[in-house]
């Protein structure tokens, strides 16, 4: 089953659930700071999907947080409280909203190197010189190496467009895929590309949503597979992917189901994880809680949502890029070079 039918039936269960949240004709809740505290407090303890994976005792957190909550602070001071609470799941996937600021939890990657200059690409190694279509960037390197930038799997891109680019960088002796500072968009799109690079069916992942609102009320996962395309082209040369932490989301799961491929290499930096489907809720103030409700698994059965290991583990040298060199990029062409 493809990966989009599970997404529909996880958004339609989420939906009915999302219908019975704090819908009571018995209960008048009151849109005070100390009620959307509460609010919120329990649309993450319902709904959240990293609990027991990442060790979080949510009822402390509550505890430690809902003394400092009181009906006369300002909108801003119980934003900022409840901001710092959420932070407490590490999760780059979970935002607050409100007509004046949204919540983010930066530390997913903050404290990584950034592992990534678009100005020493573009003017060393691209020369200023180069392709776009749809978010992506690509050029032939030196060392016959064919190069590929995607900036967010957000933008759509079509089979076709695809067909161009593999056209293009065909006589190419390897293809690197680069996805640093990619913070995802689209799982969609992940297929799209993905589907290029495989010859046969594969099994991508696994994919849950929640059953109840117990903390581990799991639906057992399933199954989802990607297809090769039919008449477009198949790239089966030796790929490398580039990764650094801000490489997130659907760009994590991109890695996920790259990294089995035989002919694919994962080099750079561990990505920054998250792959918790998100699901916004709504507050009684009229703010928006956005969070990973619905886990999904690799191949193997195993959660990403802490990011994953490149296969080659490499840094950019800082004194290095000074002289304009990207020493990430240049593995990959070490490495697709046979050097």
């Amino acid at each position: 089953m493809k990966l989009k039918y599970l997404l529909y039936i996880v958004i339609a269960t989420l939906a009915v659930q999302l219908q019975s949240c704090f819908v009571d004709d018995d209960i008048r809740m009151q849109d005070t700071p100390q009620e959307n505290f509460e609010a919120l407090w329990s649309i993450i303890d319902e709904h959240y999907c990293f609990f027991e994976y990442k060790g979080i005792d949510w009822d402390s957190i509550h505890t430690a947080y809902a003394s400092r909550v009181s009906n006369e602070m300002s909108q801003y001071e119980l934003f900022d409280l409840c901001g710092d609470m959420l932070d407490e799941l590490q999760d780059g996937h979970v935002n607050l909203s409100s007509s004046f600021a949204t919540s983010y939890y930066w530390k997913w990657f903050q404290d990584y190197p950034v592992n990534y200059d678009e100005r020493i690409i573009h003017q060393h190694y691209l020369n200023f010189d180069f392709y776009q279509v749809n978010g992506i960037t690509y050029k032939k390197l030196q060392d016959n190496i064919g190069y590929i930038y995607y900036s967010s799997f957000s933008s759509n891109i079509s089979h076709n467009s695809l067909d161009h680019i593999l056209a293009h960088l065909a006589t190419c002796d390897g293809l690197i895929i680069d996805i640093r500072n990619n913070g995802g968009g689209s799982l969609s799109n992940v297929e799209v590309i993905a589907s290029h690079f495989i010859t046969e069916r594969i099994l991508a992942g696994y994919i849950c949503h929640k059953t109840g609102t117990g903390h581990n009320d799991f639906s057992e996962p399933y199954a989802y597979y990607y297809e090769p395309v039919t008449d477009h082209i198949i790239y089966g040369k030796p790929v490398a992917v580039l990764t650094n932490r801000h490489t997130f989301s659907a760009a994590n799961n991109f890695v996920q189901v790259m990294k089995q491929l035989p002919q694919a290499t994962i080099i750079g930096d561990r990505t920054g994880g998250g792959s918790g489907l998100p699901f916004t809720y709504n507050l009684l103030n009229g703010w928006n809680i956005r969070l990973s409700s619905s886990p999904i698994l690799d191949a193997n059965g195993n959660d990403t949502e802490w990011g994953i290991d490149p296969d080659i583990k490499v840094d950019m040298d800082t004194t290095a890029a000074l002289n304009g060199h990207d020493t990430i990029l240049d593995k990959a062409i070490e490495v697709l070079s046979g050097r």
